[in-house]
């Protein structure tokens, strides 16, 4: 019987070792060679799966898509039924996270290193308008007042807390953003009486 754990496909691999480099160091600073070096692939089984280094960065931004919105949509669900409970669990979920040690924008860090019209700022953005659209669902349902106005402000702050964890200390910046997106909720969304 084989007991050796076996090796991911060469694209996952390329995907595990991609994230794990342009989180780190920026997408810019990560050469292929490094690529391949660090996946332990053949330069030929690269192309092969991704024809330019920006297929895998965009690869790799999707793979980070499902992830966040997977991970928000968690965070919103254990801040209880309702949708106004559900946006604040996001940042409840965020501070968490933060003080945990693990923020940081993908995204953000993507369209910082890339220029706006690139297919790879595209994609960023893509995500970004994403998740207003879901932030501006929930606060239609939580009866904001103007949901637009509403998730622009909360994605600011989402945003903002993911920035400022490469500058501030993560948990501090968070718990103030908590504390922000607790006000705009009562501002914004009438409590039901």
């Amino acid at each position: 019987m084989d007991t050796a754990p076996k090796r991911l496909p060469a694209r996952d691999r390329i995907l595990d070792t991609a994230s794990t480099l342009f989180y780190a160091h920026g997408i810019q600073a990560v050469g292929v060679d490094r690529l391949i070096a660090e996946s332990g692939v053949a330069k030929a089984t690269l192309y092969k799966h991704f024809p330019s280094k920006d297929d895998v960065v965009i690869a790799y931004l999707r793979r980070m898509d499902d992830n966040w919105r997977r991970h928000l949509r968690s965070a919103a669900l254990a801040g209880g039924e309702t949708p106004r409970e559900q946006l604040f669990g996001v940042f409840v979920t965020l501070e968490k996270t933060a003080r945990e040690g693990r923020l940081g924008c993908a995204f953000i860090n993507a369209v910082a290193e890339y220029l706006p019209g690139s297919a790879v700022h595209a994609v960023a953005a893509e995500h970004k308008h994403a998740v207003r659209a879901w932030v501006r669902d929930l606060a239609t349902s939580a009866g904001a007042r103007d949901p637009d106005t509403l998730a622009f402000q909360l994605t600011l702050l989402i945003d903002g807390t993911l920035a400022a964890t490469r500058v501030e200390h993560a948990g501090a910046a968070a718990g103030a953003a908590k504390q922000a997106a607790r006000e705009l909720l009562d501002a914004a969304c009438p409590v039901p009486g």
